[in-house]
C-alpha cells in the first residue's frame, strides 16, 4: 500500500513540476537551479528537450550515486525519469497562458515547490545536484547548504549572462518561491529523514 501511495506521489509531484515549468517558467525564459536549470538554459538557447536534457545531465550524478550512495540512487531514479518524461509530454502547455512575468515566476516557483515537497514527503525526489554538493562537502568540509546555494546561483547567473537580466531577476524570485513552498510542504519528519539520509550518504562518500 505504501508503494502505491509513493507511486501516486511521484506522479502528482511530477505533474505539478511539469505544469510549473511549462505553463509559468518557460514562457518568460525563467530558470530553476541545478540540473533542471541547466536543461532550461539548453532549451532556451538550443531548443533541446528539457526532460531529455535533465536525464542526460543527471547521468554522471547517478553514476556517482550508484557507487557512493545507493540510497540516493534508488530514491531518486523513478522521480527523475517520470518527471522528465511528463515535462516533455506537457510541452503544449507552454502556450496556454500569458501572465505578468513576476506573477508567472511566483506561480512557477509554487508549483515546482509543491511537486518537490510532495515527493520529499514520500522519501523520493527528482535527483539533482544535492548529492554532488554532499560529495564536495565531505571532501572540503564546506557546508552542504552553502554548496547547493552556490550551484543554484551559478546556474541562474550563467542563464542571466546567456539570456537577459530579466531572466536573472525572475529566476531569483522563482528559486525563493520554490524553497519557501518546499519547506512549507515538507514536515519535520521528512526533514529529519533527509538529514539522516545525508548522514548515511556521508558514510558512503568518505
Amino acid at each position: 500500500m505504501y508503494y502505491i501511495k509513493k507511486g501516486i506521489a511521484i506522479l502528482i509531484g511530477s505533474i505539478l513540476i511539469a505544469v510549473g515549468i511549462n505553463v509559468f517558467i518557460t514562457p518568460y525564459e525563467i530558470l530553476d537551479g541545478g540540473i533542471i536549470g541547466l536543461s532550461l538554459i539548453l532549451y532556451y538557447t538550443l531548443h533541446l528537450k528539457i526532460g531529455l536534457m535533465t536525464i542526460l545531465l543527471s547521468v554522471p550524478i547517478f553514476i556517482l550515486a550508484w557507487f557512493k550512495s545507493k540510497i540516493f540512487f534508488y530514491n531518486s531514479l523513478h522521480g527523475l525519469l517520470i518527471s522528465s518524461f511528463i515535462i516533455d509530454i506537457l510541452k503544449p502547455l507552454r502556450s496556454l497562458l500569458r501572465l505578468d512575468p513576476i506573477l508567472s515566476s511566483i506561480l512557477g516557483g509554487i508549483f515546482v515547490g509543491l511537486g518537490i515537497g510532495i515527493m520529499l514527503r514520500f522519501k523520493t525526489s527528482t535527483g539533482g545536484t544535492d548529492l554532488l554538493a554532499q560529495f564536495i562537502s565531505n571532501k572540503t568540509n564546506i557546508n552542504v547548504g552553502i554548496l547547493i546555494f552556490l550551484i543554484d546561483l551559478f546556474v541562474i547567473v550563467l542563464g542571466g549572462l546567456l539570456l537577459s537580466t530579466d531572466t536573472l531577476l525572475l529566476s531569483v524570485i522563482t528559486i525563493l518561491c520554490i524553497g519557501i513552498t518546499t519547506s512549507f510542504i515538507t514536515s519535520r519528519h521528512t526533514i529529519t529523514f533527509v538529514s539522516r539520509s545525508f548522514e548515511k550518504e556521508s558514510l558512503f562518500l568518505k
